[in-house]
């Protein structure tokens, strides 16, 4: 299997595996991860928008 190269699909699979590992956990609170969490979808998102992927 070939790892992606691309920025946003990377950041997208960053994104899924911090929303992954957040979820799992109800008593897991990290303060701020709200605010990381969308700031990252926002990039990833925007990233491969543009065809930057």
């Amino acid at each position: 299997m070939r790892p992606t190269r691309t920025l946003g699909f990377q950041l997208l699979g960053v994104w899924l595996v911090v929303n992954g590992i957040v979820g799992l956990g109800p008593g897991l609170s990290i303060p701020g991860v709200g605010f990381v969490m969308a700031l990252l979808a926002l990039v990833t998102g925007l990233l491969i928008l543009l065809g930057r992927a």
